[in-house]
């Protein structure tokens, strides 16, 4: 696939999803941290305005000159920006006049592919399109949280369930203590915090080869652990109280039976399935029930390709820091990761929410510890 089909593709997936949305979802921000389906689908294609067609397109016109204060994310080399929470006041500019945004600076893209760009610029059209991925990840799970919140759990589309996936074996795997090395290696497209391949030391471990299912976590939860201080990391236990946490997010117990929301509507909870939608303070403390402890990303990484991934963000116990030799780009792109390296934790894998090849072995995801509104899942280690 060429790059400007590659293109058209990426931006149609973002549409897709959207195709089941109705006008009122669009606007929507229940929470800070959720931004409104209408300012994904302006931010992405800012991205190619901003840095691409303003700097390479001669006598470029901008499709309006407010977007780049309204669209602009978190980068300040760029300019000024509304609030992140504040992203759901827009009424305005309307959601046709983002389609039409879409399809204005798509055409210029197109039009602009067909004159052979250079390597450096191939490269930012390739990392704009990864971006898009990332967006749609973040609209399906923004958009389950609108709707996850909405007092009727409305039906998104009978084909979105997403959570129903089981283990496929429930072995575990034994890794020998060792030096391994981490990192991006190869010519294929990386973010710059998955580069600096450095040498580890790990001693030996048994990493499951499996995550953990909505029964077990039931287990955890009747034995009284989420009232269990002991469990708990210090600001999780704090989390817990602060928050009145008894389960994980979009769980309801009605008439003595677990349910949860899924784009597909509020269904009974399938025990074999896999857990999913709990942050990092959740998944320490089931580790701790447990007796094991979760992974560190460098353990994941090395164990990866003898195990079953791809369907959870799967928490480890590892921050999120530059690798040795790590370097920023110059200018808004630098902005991207390594401004971020600080009260994160690292998961790894990817998620079914995850659009297509966009996953990698040393993919290096990152949350706050108290975020859960990803699809995450734990994976154990002893």
């Amino acid at each position: 696939m060429n790059l400007d089909e590659k293109y058209k593709n990426i931006r149609q997936q973002t549409l897709n999803f959207c195709s089941h949305l109705q006008a009122e979802d669009y606007s929507i921000q229940v929470v800070q941290f959720a931004s409104p389906a209408k300012w994904h689908l302006a931010h992405t294609t800012w991205f190619f305005e901003t840095f691409i067609l303003k700097n390479e397109v001669a006598n470029y016109t901008e499709f309006d000159s407010n977007f780049n204060f309204l669209f602009n994310s978190y980068y300040n080399n760029v300019g000024d920006r509304v609030l992140q929470a504040n992203r759901g006041n827009m009424s305005r500019p309307s959601t046709d006049e983002i389609f039409s945004y879409r399809n204005y600076v798509d055409e210029k893209m197109l039009d602009y592919l067909q004159q052979d760009p250079s390597k450096k610029i191939i490269d930012l059209v390739v990392l704009g399109l990864n971006h898009e991925q990332q967006h749609q990840e973040l609209l399906i799970t923004d958009v389950k949280y609108m709707l996850g919140h909405n007092a009727l759990f409305p039906v998104f589309d009978t084909a979105y369930n997403l959570i129903k996936d089981k283990n496929a074996t429930s072995e575990s795997i034994k890794i020998n203590a060792g030096v391994y090395e981490i990192g991006h290696q190869s010519n294929e497209f990386s973010y710059d915090n998955e580069l600096g391949v450095h040498q580890v030391y790990i001693d030996d471990f048994e990493i499951n080869n499996h995550l953990v299912t909505n029964e077990e976590f039931i287990e955890f939860i009747e034995s009284g652990a989420y009232s269990d201080f002991n469990l708990w990391l210090d600001e999780g236990w704090s989390w817990v109280n602060s928050n009145k946490i008894d389960s994980p997010m979009y769980w309801h117990k009605i008439d003595g039976t677990w349910h949860a929301y899924t784009l597909a509507g509020l269904q009974k909870i399938d025990s074999q399935a896999l857990l999913c939608h709990i942050n990092f303070y959740e998944a320490n403390a089931f580790a701790e029930w447990k007796g094991m402890r979760l992974p560190t990303e460098f353990e994941w990484e090395i164990a990866a390709k003898k195990l079953d991934w791809g369907k959870r963000w799967e928490w480890t116990n590892s921050a999120y820091l530059p690798y040795p030799n790590f370097v920023k780009e110059n200018g808004a792109v630098g902005e991207y990761n390594g401004k971020f390296m600080s009260n994160k934790m690292v998961l790894r894998g990817a998620s079914v929410a995850t659009s297509k090849n966009h996953s990698r072995i040393t993919y290096r995801n990152f949350f706050h510890p108290s975020e859960r509104w990803q699809f995450t899942g734990i994976r154990l280690v002893k």
